[in-house]
């Protein structure tokens, strides 16, 4: 669906995804597709620590309602580069 909620039910509700393969698309295996899973990808001893914090638990809230969460922090590399 569209951020309107257009059309009703999606347009292949069979093929959407739950939040959590999407979250795993765009980290693991964004990583694992770069040949990068060492060092990006998930949050572990070693690894770069990229992630935002946001003023919502995604999982939460509506699937309606993600596309209205605010971005608080963003780290990159374990060092933090934007504060709202």
């Amino acid at each position: 669906q569209d951020m309107a909620g257009a059309p009703p039910g999606g347009w292949h509700p069979e093929q959407a995804m739950t939040l959590t393969e999407a979250l795993r698309c765009f980290t693991l295996d964004a990583a694992r597709a770069a040949h990068q899973e060492k060092i990006l990808g998930s949050l572990e001893p070693g690894k770069w620590a990229d992630f935002i914090v946001t003023d919502q638990d995604m999982f939460a809230v509506p699937a309606a309602d993600i596309g209205h969460t605010t971005v608080l922090q963003t780290w990159v590399g374990g060092r933090r580069v934007y504060a709202k």
